[in-house]
């Protein structure tokens, strides 16, 4: 018998705010965080916006030796990973550490601690290079070091799966404990890329809007007048726990996670399937294994990169997938305020997708003003809504053609359900 899966915590870092409270409350208002880039030198890129984690110090979550051990992917996942425990009053104990999992995942991990290193390198040679280059860069550490953190002795895993990485660590980590293998998981996704050569790369592909001059308005998902996503960064935190369990320690329910989705377009390396393929089956497959119609989903949070490809092809998966109920299901990208985190999008937008159906609130698409004949559904324009929501939907998709996606119920103490 499968196990029910609950969200009992949270914890988000993003250009939108440091803290779930600050993030949630700036997507709701449908405010853009997306800036100036100030972290290097930007002169001769093309592109020189981003949306930048401001005002985080790693020395209130880490100590000072520590720090320049790890990638700023890692002091995310580790800063968001302590307000995550913290708003679920999880706590390990050698008894259950066993049980507890870490599973996080990032796309590039850490590009910054690269750059550095190679600088070194270049500059002094080999001698110079830091003993803690490699446990500082690689993509698991940020699993790792959480485990090693808050002592969490269960299943320790990463996925790097592009841009559904962090969708994938938190579906997966949601089958470990369905299946039994785990009593809670520490999932989610965390990204630092907002370096030059991960600008510097996004934009040599075009993939990235150039819309200097006005960044509040350069994210702009599914509008007629977009040019590409806006590089992000950041962690998406959860703490999912059987349900059992949580309600055995009187703990404060989220959502339920009841469905999750895998699939590939097998088709190219960047550009998405063009007949929405990947998609359409990835959608199904979480409808399918949360056991529930597709006429039931009340809100979809969206991929929605305010690229061309993605907004248009994932507009039609939509319709391919409702039907007719399509036109009536409110489809939001919160991209539009945060940017585009890469890795850790979908771990962030997992922790939306829960507040959304525990506020019963949908955040806003920001800056959607011209309509694409390609894309005709309700976005949520500009202005976040009220409305009753019982189930969830938020999808993933990646480089290489991989695709998350999550189905989340709202929970309802009266049954249980």
């Amino acid at each position: 018998m499968n196990r029910r899966v609950v969200v009992t915590g949270i914890g988000l870092i993003c250009g939108s705010g440091n803290t779930k409270e600050e993030a949630w409350s700036n997507l709701s208002a449908g405010r853009s965080k997306v800036g100036p880039i100030t972290r290097f030198d930007v002169s001769r890129f093309p592109v020189r916006i981003a949306s930048e984690v401001k005002g985080f110090d790693p020395l209130n979550f880490i100590e000072k030796k520590e720090v320049k051990k790890m990638d700023v992917f890692i002091h995310y996942a580790l800063a968001a990973t302590q307000e995550a425990m913290n708003d679920s009053g999880f706590r390990i104990t050698e008894e259950n550490a066993p049980r507890v999992g870490s599973f996080i995942g990032s796309g590039i991990g850490g590009f910054g601690v690269i750059e550095r290193e190679h600088e070194k390198f270049l500059n002094g040679g080999p001698g110079r290079i830091s003993p803690f280059f490699i446990p500082a860069a690689i993509v698991n550490l940020a699993a790792g070091q959480v485990s090693i953190r808050f002592g969490a002795k269960g299943p320790n895993s990463a996925t790097c799966t592009a841009c559904s990485s962090g969708a994938h660590a938190v579906g997966d980590s949601f089958k470990i404990i369905q299946r039994g293998d785990a009593t809670a998981m520490i999932c989610g996704g965390a990204e630092a890329a907002i370096t030059p050569m991960g600008v510097g790369g996004f934009a040599a592909m075009r993939a990235l809007s150039t819309r200097n001059d006005d960044p509040a308005r350069a994210s702009r998902p599914f509008d007629a007048d977009r040019d590409g996503f806006i590089i992000g960064e950041g962690a998406g935190i959860m703490i999912l726990e059987e349900l059992e369990h949580a309600r055995a320690r009187g703990a404060r329910i989220y959502a339920e996670m009841i469905g999750y989705g895998m699939s590939s377009d097998a088709f190219h390396i960047t550009q998405p399937s063009e007949d929405g393929d990947g998609a359409i089956r990835v959608m199904k497959n979480a409808i399918a294994d949360a056991g529930i119609e597709a006429h039931e989903v009340d809100y979809i949070n969206a991929h929605g990169t305010s690229t061309h490809y993605n907004d248009k092809l994932e507009t039609l998966a939509i319709k391919a997938v409702f039907g007719d109920s399509a036109y009536s299901i409110p489809v939001s990208s919160t991209k539009s305020m945060m940017g585009h985190l890469l890795g850790a999008a979908g771990g962030v937008e997992a922790g939306i997708l829960a507040l959304a159906l525990y506020n019963q609130a949908i955040p806003p698409t920001a800056n959607y003003e011209t309509p694409d004949p390609d894309c005709d559904l309700d976005y949520v324009p500009n202005v976040s809504r009220r409305v009753p929501i019982r189930y969830a939907l938020s999808n993933s998709f990646g480089f290489g053609g991989t695709n998350a996606a999550l189905l989340m119920k709202r929970y309802e103490e009266t049954n249980g359900a």
